[in-house]
């Protein structure tokens, strides 16, 4: 009788931010594995790269246009009218509308509060990209690169320490960081070897919400 093994879970390889001068690299790695991983980019670096993204089979998401807390998080039409200005970049690259999106921070952060005067404006955001059709997504492994961690190591022990307890992880990463993008071969490598399966989001998959805080 064949032993069927049970797959360990499902990662889906995230990276905010970009594209950057690092993203190309990144891509290779993916391209080596057959990786399919999501980029919610912004309105900064080569649009070449989200065509790249987009030819080669990743997710392309929306991350906003200009990622400035002080100016998205200040009010409900300044956040909308950046959000839209990427959606267009998006568009017009990739020749395809996305409503693939996350929020800078995720939808549970406290940065926003700031900002908004006390109008628990991510309370609102989230209430109007759901009313508007738009699918955000969270994290529930956190790499770390944009907080603690400055190395590859770093970056790859704290992924691999949230794997390791298995079930679907949606894992934040940025390829704004030349270390977290070197950390994603060793990531992919834990991945396959302990028999993960790696995929790209959809608006079907697994959200990790955040609680909305603000």
């Amino acid at each position: 009788k064949v032993k069927v093994i049970e797959p360990a879970g499902r990662i889906y390889l995230t990276f905010d931010d970009g594209p950057s001068e690092y993203t190309s690299a990144l891509l290779d790695v993916l391209a080596k594995y057959n990786v399919k991983a999501t980029f919610f980019v912004t309105g900064y670096g080569d649009d070449a790269l989200i065509k790249r993204e987009y030819d080669e089979g990743h997710a392309v998401g929306l991350h906003t246009n200009s990622h400035i807390y002080s100016y998205l998080y200040s009010s409900v039409d300044n956040y909308v009218v950046d959000l839209n200005a990427v959606g267009e970049r998006v568009r017009r690259v990739t020749g395809k509308a996305t409503k693939l999106m996350r929020f800078p921070g995720g939808s549970s952060n406290l940065i926003s509060a700031r900002y908004d005067g006390g109008g628990r404006i991510m309370s609102k955001l989230v209430s109007l990209m759901n009313e508007w059709g738009y699918t955000y997504f969270d994290w529930n492994v956190d790499s770390d690169d944009a907080g603690g961690a400055s190395t590859p190591d770093q970056v790859y022990n704290n992924v691999v320490g949230a794997l390791k307890r298995g079930g679907d992880s949606i894992v934040l990463q940025h390829d704004v960081k030349s270390y977290s993008v070197e950390a994603v071969e060793r990531i992919i490598q834990y991945g396959l070897e302990n028999n993960f399966t790696f995929s790209k989001l959809t608006a079907d998959s697994f959200s990790a919400h955040h609680g909305v805080n603000n």
